[in-house]
């Protein structure tokens, strides 16, 4: 009686051991899983979005901090045979440093009417006062006639949802940005409305133009395969449900 006592201890304390190891194993492995999980994030870039349905003249706020980053505008001179209509956007007063996606270097150079997927970023040619519309009407002696320039005109069709490309400056860094617009057209008439525009969080990080939201496809994390410690980890931190498998792959491992 006293041999069956004396193993029923030695039994008891081997059960104690065994679970002071197990979960110690369990919270190495937690933490582990932990790490591993962190490291497996895909680092994503954000992107503000606004929707907006405006009319020129605007004054564009990118980032919501109450200073305008760029001057959304409408403008004409005339004489005495011709009357000319503008659209424009230019860098106000108050961040000069800011820019437009353009045709050239330079001040009121054409603004490039982008289509949705282009990417803007630091490859692309900026200006810092472009003209988007340029319309003019010729009243001559014996002649008159109506010429549109430049993309956003288009002939005189106008373009629908396409978008401006920006650059500009939040704590002296650069962010690239969008502002998509629309220009109608009637007879010698023009409208341009803005109907929505983004920025990158990220300084120096290019943005794609129309996109709104989601994981930047550079910045998708490759994740290596599990190391055979980590998968031993793995199945110690299942508990009891995971001994027999801790044990299976131990025995595996001396043969």
């Amino acid at each position: 009686m006293k041999r069956l006592s004396r193993r029923a201890r030695t039994v008891a304390q081997l059960s104690n051991s065994i679970n002071r190891h197990l979960n110690l194993y369990t919270l190495t492995a937690a933490a582990a899983g932990v790490g591993i999980m962190a490291l497996a994030q895909p680092v994503q870039a954000k992107i503000v979005y606004t929707p907006a349905n405006e009319k020129f003249p605007v004054t564009l706020d990118l980032n919501h901090d109450g200073i305008g980053d760029f001057a959304l505008a409408l403008g004409d001179r005339a004489d005495s045979q011709d009357v000319w209509g503008f659209a424009w956007a230019y860098a106000p007063r108050s961040n000069p440093s800011n820019e437009i996606v353009a045709t050239a270097k330079g001040g009121y150079e054409p603004a490039v009417a982008l289509r949705s997927g282009e990417r803007i970023g630091s490859g692309r040619l900026f200006g810092n006062g472009d003209i988007l519309v340029e319309h003019l009407s010729h009243f001559g002696r014996g002649s008159s006639y109506t010429k549109w320039f430049d993309q956003w005109g288009n002939g005189g069709k106008g373009l629908k949802n396409r978008y401006l490309g920006l650059k500009f400056m939040i704590k002296g860094k650069v962010h690239y940005g969008w502002a998509r617009v629309t220009v109608t057209t009637s007879g010698n008439n023009f409208t341009a409305t803005l109907t929505g525009y983004a920025y990158e969080t990220i300084p120096n990080k290019s943005i794609i133009a129309g996109k709104t939201k989601g994981k930047d496809d550079e910045s998708v994390a490759s994740v290596a395969a599990p190391s055979p410690a980590s998968q031993t980890l793995g199945m110690l931190a299942l508990g009891a449900p995971g001994v027999p498998l801790w044990r299976k792959e131990s025995l595996a491992a001396t043969l």
